[in-house]
């Protein structure tokens, strides 16, 4: 499978880390950048990897910036996209099986490599619930709709 990362500054350093973890469980990690610790605008990179995804080029991806916070917020801009900021394992889990999250997005000065680590691989093998939750996200995808036809 391939995953598709990107970073702002804020990201960058546990985005690097988080590829060679990726890839060492066998990912092809596909990284839309940025690729220094110079200061950048999360929104280009947020962007870039949101609409590569909701255009069906790749399944997931995993946006980093300081807090995960803006990153997600400007890639469920995008109609189709999913994102989720994890802290911790179960925010992780529920990503994926709650709201079929398919941008999941981690904040580099919030958390470590290891919580980083225990949090992709919640994400990644926790399988989405459907059932109540697919009911729900008919819902979101009905706001969708409303706001982006």
């Amino acid at each position: 499978m391939q995953i598709l990362v990107g970073s702002d500054h804020g990201g960058f350093a546990l985005k690097e880390e988080m590829k060679s973890f990726l890839q060492k469980k066998g990912y092809e990690v596909v990284d839309f950048g940025t690729y220094s610790e110079e200061a950048c605008d999360y929104p280009v990179y947020a962007t870039l990897v949101a609409e590569s995804i909701a255009k069906g080029e790749y399944k997931k991806g995993i946006l980093f910036d300081g807090t995960g916070g803006g990153v997600c917020l400007t890639a469920n801009k995008v109609k189709g996209i999913r994102a989720v900021t994890a802290y911790n394992r179960l925010t992780g889990a529920y990503a994926s099986e709650h709201d079929d999250c398919n941008v999941l997005c981690l904040g580099g000065k919030m958390i470590g490599p290891l919580a980083a680590q225990d949090i992709i691989e919640a994400w990644l093998n926790t399988p989405f619930g459907g059932g109540r939750h697919e009911r729900r996200l008919d819902k979101v995808k009905g706001v969708e709709k409303r706001y982006f036809n």
